[in-house]
């Protein structure tokens, strides 16, 4: 009787279960599930998704078949193509298709395999930036990240008329009554490049430069700069790209003065007529000149008369100068290096270089490149050449003679790098390119005028003078009180070593980066004049707020000294700075 219950007990839930497994399968496989609204628009929205961010047609390139796929959303077919020539189409239907390939052998397969995940990896950043689309915006996080770290720091450039610049360089043959000044601005205004003959240089990045080529090399390294705008509104400073320099060099000889006026005239006329002008008055402005600062400063309106009137104008005056040399005496414009032959194209390129120049042996204790100027009473070029003549421990390239050695780069840089001190005596001006090349070379510069270097480039270089160079007041040696020898080997070869240290390290400071690289940690003179002038600019702009003028701090004869120290008290370098020649300076 017992087994007659347990047996009927086990035929219930054998039927229990079977009506389970058949309840299931009805649901599974017969219910019609793409009547349920939610789930048929899920699937649908995926296809439309996926349909619409792969393009139309995508080439892959199968590394190990060495075959390419087309896959064309029309007519869902994937073209294979072997190196013969030969086409298969693979139709992507998919009751079809998965009778094909069964149908198929192990190698078929594995071909097919390899094709899908190539499609995959081409199509991997398409769904990345889909996705992008409806979570986190990569686009957007690196927009926010250039907006924080351009803030305060955009430049918006003025686009001006062809005239005040390119038109300039199509002109190149006639920019110097002298010299062929085509050679020097091509490679954005680098100039030809020089190779690395006798290994004086390094492999790359070395140009023949002309020292009047910043316009255009600043112009081209603004145009790679990380914070454009087009929006003057959000501008911390305005650039006007006019190549000031070139244009006048065109009339410094035998043109009037009213022609060498001409174009400057325009430029400002131009610039007062822009809206950007109206919001501080041209003070938020900025240009480069790329000659000295007295090539635009012409007093008198006369035919006989140096240069022309540029940096006179009302106009010019509210705007930020930017010049290889600046005026002492004057207040609204400042000095930035002269190119040089070296426009590296990474920090690897620079540090390699500072490198080559410490290991460098100086077998000479001084050296004098240049020229005497018998015709300037007050020069002590003469002295100079004469004291390193009469000296078995000095070296002389005189810019006089027929070798003309001062005209090539190698000759020069080979001189400063074989030396422990490079003398920089005032010549037409205050200041010298040959200064640039000898920091550039890691020689010691010996000055004998503050105004050389230390009131000029006040963004590039040191404030502690005494700990990159040499000063020798140039009375000393106009009466001959001096032996330079002796006073440059009173140094201890310490104190040398850490000066020289001194000088390499400011190498990037004092170069021009090529305008078509980007330095990733260090900065070049470009980076470190466009943070100057930005400071300058929100100065200028708070003290507007303010409705106050610093100008009124000081009179402008005291530039040098309000700009250097802060200050106008007395001081030991005033004697530097008497003005004795105005029509000269």
């Amino acid at each position: 009787m017992d087994n007659s219950i347990t047996t009927r007990s086990r035929n219930k839930i054998w039927f229990v279960f079977v009506i389970l497994f058949v309840f299931w399968y009805l649901l599974l496989y017969g219910f019609d599930w793409s009547s349920l609204r939610g789930l048929t628009s899920i699937s649908n929205d995926q296809e439309k998704s996926i349909e619409s961010i792969v393009p139309k047609s995508i080439h892959l390139t199968n590394n190990h078949e060495e075959k390419e796929t087309l896959v064309s959303d029309s007519g869902n077919t994937m073209n294979v193509i072997d190196n013969s020539g030969n086409t298969t189409n693979v139709t992507d239907d998919v009751a079809d298709d998965n009778k094909e390939k069964h149908a198929n052998d192990s190698s078929t397969e594995d071909d097919a395999i390899e094709d899908v995940d190539d499609l995959e990896k081409e199509l991997e950043p398409i769904f990345v930036d889909d996705d992008a689309k409806y979570g986190v915006d990569s686009n957007n996080q690196e927009n926010g990240k250039q907006e924080k770290s351009c803030a305060g720091r955009y430049i918006y450039v003025h686009d001006l008329p062809s005239r005040f610049n390119n038109d300039l360089l199509a002109q190149c043959k006639s920019l110097n009554k002298w010299t062929d000044m085509c050679q020097y601005l091509v490679n954005m205004g680098l100039g030809s490049e020089l190779g690395n003959p006798g290994r004086i240089f390094s492999r790359t990045g070395w140009f023949n430069t002309n020292q009047f080529s910043l316009e255009v090399i600043f112009h081209n390294r603004m145009k790679q700069y990380d914070c454009l705008t087009n929006d003057s509104s959000e501008a911390a400073a305005i650039f006007v790209p006019y190549y000031a320099g070139l244009d006048i060099s065109r009339h410094l000889w035998g043109s009037s003065f009213s022609e060498r006026d001409s174009d400057s005239l325009d430029l400002v006329k131009w610039l007062r007529e822009k809206p950007e002008w109206n919001v501080m008055w041209g003070r938020d402005h900025f240009m480069v000149a790329g000659r000295i600062t007295w090539d635009f400063r012409r007093g008198v309106d006369e035919d006989n008369s140096w240069g022309n009137k540029l940096m006179l104008l009302p106009e010019s005056k509210n705007m930020t100068m930017l010049t290889i040399e600046s005026s002492p005496w004057n207040r609204n414009d400042f000095a930035i290096p002269y190119p040089t032959y070296f426009h590296p194209w990474t920090d690897n390129d620079v540090n390699q270089w500072q490198n080559k120049m410490r290991k460098r042996k100086r077998k000479s204790l001084f050296c004098f490149v240049g020229a005497p100027r018998p015709n300037m009473e007050d020069s002590i070029r003469g002295e100079l050449m004469d004291q390193c003549k009469s000296s078995r421990r000095c070296k002389l390239i005189e810019c006089s003679d027929q070798q003309n050695k001062c005209q090539k780069p190698v000759h020069i840089m080979k001189m400063f790098q074989n030396s422990a001190f490079c003398l920089q005596p005032p010549g037409d001006s205050f200041t010298r390119r040959s200064t640039f090349d000898s920091i550039l070379a890691g020689c010691i510069p010996v000055f004998f005028s503050p105004g050389s270097a230390y009131v000029q480039y006040l963004w590039h270089l040191p404030k502690d003078f005494q700990k990159y160079s040499i000063l020798i007041p140039e009375d000393e040696v106009k009466n001959k009180k001096v032996s330079i020898e002796k006073k440059l080997s009173q140094f201890s070869k310490s104190q040398v070593s850490a000066m020289r240290e001194e000088v390499i390290k400011l190498i990037p400071n004092v170069t021009y980066a090529d305008p078509r690289s980007k330095w990733q940690k260090l900065e070049d003179a470009f980076d470190l004049t466009v943070k100057g002038v930005i400071e300058r600019v929100e100065s200028l702009r708070q003290e507007i707020k303010e409705g106050k003028s610093s100008s009124l701090n000081f009179d402008e004869e005291d530039s040098w000294k309000y700009y250097t120290f802060g200050t106008v008290e007395k001081h030991e370098w005033d004697p530097f700075f008497l003005r004795t020649d105005r029509s000269r300076y």
